[in-house]
């Protein structure tokens, strides 16, 4: 029962964290996420939500890394797995599974399965990292947190213009 206390009292605290960084409040920190063995950290401001997996219909004839459909409160979301689309083992359906709704802002309902949530990341206890020199330009980016952690930063906006990504049919 403490587990399902904290974990409430947790997703209360990234909604308001959330809010703040709607509101443009001085530099919200970053979400982290685990995708594809790799810790990932997306601008709170392109995060949107963060659902716990639910139902997701597959859809024939499409990409091995496209999960499907699902039904966030009556709207349907394009899920898409980003361990498999970046090419390695499919996200477990598990309890620690994630779905984050990545696409609102840019006013398409996408979302991205992640292994699990890593909690927020405060800017100033990260150090930029020369970025990857190869790769799509969306996911170069990389930083070191306090603790010796790389991190890679996803830009939403160019994920969601990749045409590899939106081009999800066979």
């Amino acid at each position: 029962m403490a587990k399902k206390i904290s974990l409430r009292e947790f997703q209360e605290h990234l909604a308001t964290r959330l809010a703040g960084a709607a509101r443009g409040e001085a530099e919200p920190a970053l979400l982290g996420v685990l995708a594809g063995g790799e810790n990932w950290l997306l601008e709170l401001f392109d995060s949107g939500e963060i659902v716990p997996l639910p139902p997701i219909t597959g859809v024939p004839l499409t990409q091995p890394w496209y999960a499907g459909l699902a039904n966030i409160r009556g709207t349907l979301f394009s899920v898409s797995d980003f361990s498999a689309f970046l090419g390695h083992e499919p996200t477990p359906h598990n309890a620690n599974a994630r779905l984050v709704l990545v696409g609102a802002r840019h006013g398409s309902n996408a979302a991205l399965l992640a292994a699990r949530l890593l909690g927020l990341k405060r800017r100033e206890g990260l150090t930029p990292l020369p970025p990857l020199e190869s790769g799509p330009e969306w996911a170069r980016e990389r930083v070191e947190d306090s603790e010796g952690r790389c991190w890679r930063k996803l830009s939403v906006k160019g994920l969601l213009a990749d045409p590899e990504f939106m081009h999800i049919g066979l």
